[in-house]
């Protein structure tokens, strides 16, 4: 590929091309390249109910626990390579083509079309890029809210979409349909690690399928091993750019693993020395959306961390603070699920927590799971790093092959 000039002022062309490609693009009406159609089914549950979404296209099951709607009867019918639009949240960038499903059938509320006038392919990777986000922003105007858009329908078709040659436009979504298998290659094997991994925690720390010969088992309850301190009456308003290390409840759900050895926020906030982490440290959130959100915990490898929001530290010297976060996610979630109490807001109390019976290897064999588990943690990250880097190099490339 070549870096080129993306305009002269009068010609169109990407910033970066395939050599052997030097053509200008030119532009053709949006309305010229598509075809709505409204293929309705007949009965109920005729065909996989699929929903489309910013980041794609899915079944409804994927994004949601029931049907929207008392009947699917009149639903429109799609099938590979139909453009889908949603009039509410184009704007927002909720425009796909399928390119996942055979078939299917969406709300009524989308609109759906035949793409006839260049490459589906290559249609269905620049939807996906900024360059597209732009124009169909391009085609909506102020609502009856501030986050809502309504679509000009008649601007959206009118507007000119730049296209290369038909031989390009192969190029370019073979090349990105490539990158796209490649990605997604790599999302299965990540996934497939942490099964693996989940899997291994398991089993490693069962007294009954550990294969690990020579280990010796205690059982005791969690109050026996430990104490609990509840974390510093700090919240988001406390993060700073510079200053302690910080780590607030909501990010054992967003940020950190079973086991935690840098920290991404900061504070320039005061606590006292009891909030601050010692090595082994164990922090699990007192609250949570679900009771199966709520059964997480994650081990501090750092000292001087303050420790924040709403969790409990739990500190103890019979169960490496490691091996105590794998239990408590893996082996003993569901155990903590079930003693979470509330609806809207799930809670639950550290008295609770000191009654969990947990039973733990000697120290010998800690340190050999451990050992296990860290490579296998080590593996994982460097495999997302990968899959980081594949997504970051497919979204900088959108930016420059298409106008």
């Amino acid at each position: 590929m070549a870096n080129v000039s993306s305009s002269n002022g009068l010609e169109k062309r990407p910033k970066l091309r395939f050599p052997g490609f030097d053509e200008p693009w030119h532009g053709k009406p949006f309305g010229d390249l598509i075809q709505e159609y409204s293929d309705r089914t007949q009965t109920e549950d005729e065909d996989t109910l699929l929903s489309a979404a910013i980041e794609g296209m899915f079944l409804n099951s994927e994004l949601f626990g029931h049907q929207r709607g008392a009947s699917n009867k009149g639903y429109k019918k799609i099938k590979y390579g139909t453009m889908v639009l949603s009039t509410q949240n184009l704007h927002l960038g909720n425009a796909n083509v399928n390119l996942r499903f055979k078939n299917g059938m969406v709300s009524p509320a989308y609109k759906t079309y035949d793409i006839t006038g260049c490459s589906i392919e290559l249609l269905a990777h620049w939807i996906k890029s900024d360059a597209a986000k732009h124009f169909f922003y391009n085609a909506t105007t102020v609502g009856a809210s501030m986050c809502r858009r309504n679509v000009e329908w008649k601007t959206l078709y009118e507007q000119p979409l730049f296209l290369p040659s038909t031989d390009e436009q192969d190029k370019i979504a073979s090349f990105l349909s490539f990158l796209t298998q490649r990605i997604d290659a790599q999302q299965k094997y990540v996934a497939t690690l942490k099964k693996y991994k989940r899997g291994a925690v398991r089993c490693l720390l069962s007294a009954k399928s550990c294969p690990l010969r020579n280990a010796r088992w205690t059982t005791a309850k969690m109050g026996e091993l430990g104490s609990f301190v509840k974390g510093a009456p700090l919240s988001k308003a406390d993060i700073s750019e510079d200053g302690t290390p910080f780590i607030l409840y909501g990010e054992l759900y967003t940020t950190y693993n079973e086991v935690v050895t840098s920290v991404k926020r900061r504070t320039q906030a005061q606590v006292d020395e009891t909030f601050l982490s010692r090595v082994g440290d164990v922090v699990i959130p007192t609250s949570g959306e679900t009771p199966e959100e709520i059964s997480t915990a994650s081990c501090v490898m750092l000292p001087n961390v303050i420790l924040a929001g709403d969790l409990y530290i739990f500190r103890g010297d019979k169960v490496d603070g490691r091996i105590m976060s794998y239990l408590l996610n893996h082996v003993v979630n569901a155990k903590i699920a079930r003693i979470a109490q509330g609806k809207s807001v799930v809670h639950i109390q550290a008295s609770e927590l000191c009654k969990l019976t947990l039973t733990y290897p000697d120290k010998s064999t800690q340190n050999t799971i451990i050992g296990f588990l860290s490579s296998l943690d080590d593996r994982i990250m460097n495999e997302e790093n990968a899959l980081a880097f594949l997504s970051d190099l497919k979204e900088g490339l959108l930016q420059q092959l298409f106008i």
